[in-house]
Formats: structure tokens, C-alpha cells, sequence
């Protein structure tokens, strides 16, 4: 896992002003914080911690020489200005389970030849130990054909014991929908006869 460095937040300065020095705000809590500790983030750091890592990623920070075991928790971005405004991270207890998501990437999407394959559900929200987190959920779809759904209870995350899925299990993840205006070849064939 990689460590990230921060710094603590001195709350004199508005957070328009730190981001202005090139800084991004961000908070560390936890069962074993007391209240929560304010951080900044150099920018680019702050871009690394987005591109290497999603919504309900484990990661490392280090923090006044001390190494904190945390889950990213939140990241505010801002469209508009591309910018990252904030970043949230929750400590992590040993042995204790948190309550995160897992974000759901579709894999061989190509492979679907006939129908739209249109996703319904792009994370999963669940419960572990520091140990069995996960950050994401690939799933395959070079199976899928026409009128195919996959559900949460099909993926590999509800047969793992060490998690404990808070998605409703018959939640539908992606189907293979037939295209609107489209008729399948199958029933003009039969409207024929």
C-alpha cells in the first residue's frame, strides 16, 4: 500500500486561501481520534491519492512522523475549476470493521455483441475488517448475452465470509438491454409465420 505525506491544518487560514497556496483541505477521524484531526494536502500529492486510488480505498498516511492505516472516504472534486477541493479519511482500527464501498469496473465490455450492456450500479456498500477491504469489483462480461442481469448475490464479493454485504443482494449490477427501436430478429421472424 502506498503512504501519502500531510501536513496538520493551522484553521487561521479559510480553506479558499489554503487552496489558493496550493494545498487541498482534508480531515482524518476515527474511533481512535479524538473529534478529528485537519489536514492539507499538496496539490499534486492530492492528485496522486486520485488517480491511484477510489472512493473506499485503503491507504496510508503519514502524519508527524506517525503512519496512520486509513479508508479514503470522501474526495470533493470540482468539475468546473478541475480541481480537488477535499479529501476525508477514516482511521482504521485492527480487528474492527467499517462500514465502506467498493466500486464496481465492468470488464470486456466489447465482448457484448448483440444489446446495450447498461450498468445499474456502480458501487457496493459493505462492511469488513481493515484486513478484507477491497476497493473494487471487477466484473466480466464477456458471458453476457441478450436479456442477461447479474445481481449483487452473482458477484464474488457476497460468497467472501470476511464481508458483510449491505447492498440488497437481489440489487441488479448490468444487464444486456435491447437497443430502442430495435425488434430481436428472433420475434419478426416469428411475426412472419
Amino acid at each position: 500500500m502506498t503512504t501519502f505525506k500531510v501536513q496538520k491544518r493551522e484553521m487561521e487560514k479559510k480553506a479558499k486561501q489554503v487552496r489558493r497556496e496550493g494545498f487541498v483541505t482534508g480531515n482524518l477521524f476515527g474511533k481512535d481520534i479524538d473529534g478529528s484531526i485537519p489536514l492539507v494536502i499538496e496539490r499534486k500529492e492530492a492528485e496522486k491519492i486520485q488517480r491511484e486510488c477510489l472512493k473506499g480505498s485503503q491507504l496510508y498516511l503519514e502524519l508527524d512522523g506517525k503512519k496512520y492505516d486509513v479508508l479514503l472516504k470522501e474526495l470533493d472534486y470540482d468539475s468546473m475549476k478541475n480541481q480537488i477541493l477535499e479529501i476525508d479519511f477514516q482511521s482504521l482500527v485492527k480487528g474492527e470493521k467499517v462500514h465502506t464501498v467498493a466500486e464496481i469496473v465492468l470488464q470486456h465490455k466489447d465482448k457484448v455483441v448483440v444489446g446495450l450492456l447498461e450498468q445499474l450500479l456502480t458501487e457496493i456498500s459493505y462492511k469488513a475488517v481493515p484486513e478484507a477491504i477491497i476497493d473494487k469489483i471487477d466484473v466480466d462480461c464477456s458471458k453476457l448475452r441478450l436479456g442477461d442481469t447479474l445481481t449483487v448475490a452473482d458477484l464474488d464479493i457476497a460468497k467472501n465470509k470476511d464481508i458483510e454485504i449491505m447492498t440488497h443482494m437481489d440489487t441488479p449490477v448490468v444487464s444486456v438491454i435491447a437497443p430502442k427501436g430495435n425488434v430481436p430478429e428472433e420475434e419478426t421472424a416469428e411475426e412472419k409465420e
